[in-house]
């Protein structure tokens, strides 16, 4: 297998410029969160985005916020026709992914950083895009969304899945907050991280219209106790007209 690197790319102004992430800072305890606190949903994102038959070769898939790239690996090792792109702001999570991805002889899979809100990608470069968990720290959720669906490609699905316990989604950012404390990491200026204190769960009814600010040809919705899930089509061009 070639050597996995990460690209760094020009990203979007983040809030809080100079101030630090947890999520780098301590991206081993939110490694750990992912890999063995939340449910895998590696077969609801297989079964939505291609329910009739695999993924054709040279499918390109694109995971935002990946973290430690546990769904990009997945789906990689699941289907080894897929070409998938994962990326986050975190260079600590992007270097973990990486490792995860040699040690599994991925080949198929890369990972960048960037940032939602202004990707470098032209309209309609991946045929599928998941987003788990991406949400809850997001405040610009209207314009990271308008993003996801300018870089899908016309008739390509976005998977969307986001908390729907309280408890549950605050778990990893509030552990990453009381360990930044304890270790003496954490300036009392309000804009020591530029992660916020408390994470956000979107009711059904937000989540309903954050997916309408988009013009998907089709959503289908679902949920759980824990969950909410969302599988947006976009639309294909409209038919052309011939001039008589």
């Amino acid at each position: 297998m070639s050597e996995q690197t990460i690209r760094v790319e020009p990203m979007g102004q983040p809030a809080h410029e100079d101030a630090d992430s947890l999520f780098e800072s301590f991206h081993w305890l939110y490694a750990f969160c992912r890999e063995h606190l939340f449910r895998d949903d590696t077969e609801q994102i297989a079964a939505s985005l291609w329910p009739d038959s695999p993924p054709p070769r040279q499918t390109h898939l694109l995971e935002i916020g990946c973290g430690p790239g546990f769904y990009s690996r997945q789906l990689a090792a699941r289907f080894e026709q897929l070409r998938v792109t994962g990326i986050d702001r975190a260079p600590g999570q992007l270097n973990r992914a990486c490792k995860r991805a040699q040690d599994q002889r991925l080949d198929n899979c890369s990972f960048e950083k960037a940032d939602v809100l202004s990707l470098k990608w032209p309209r309609s470069a991946f045929h599928a895009v998941v987003a788990s968990r991406l949400f809850t720290i997001l405040p610009e959720r209207e314009q990271a969304l308008a993003e996801m669906y300018r870089v899908l490609h016309k008739g390509g699905r976005c998977f969307i899945a986001e908390p729907r316990s309280l408890l549950r989604a605050a778990v990893p950012l509030h552990a990453m907050w009381l360990l930044a404390r304890f270790i003496g990491f954490c300036r009392e200026s309000p804009g020591s991280y530029r992660e916020p204190r408390r994470v956000a769960i979107m009711s059904h009814s937000e989540f309903g219209a954050l997916i309408a600010s988009q013009p998907w040809r089709s959503v289908r919705y679902w949920h759980d106790a824990w969950y909410q899930y969302a599988i947006c089509e976009k639309e294909f061009d409209p038919p052309k007209h011939e001039t008589v």
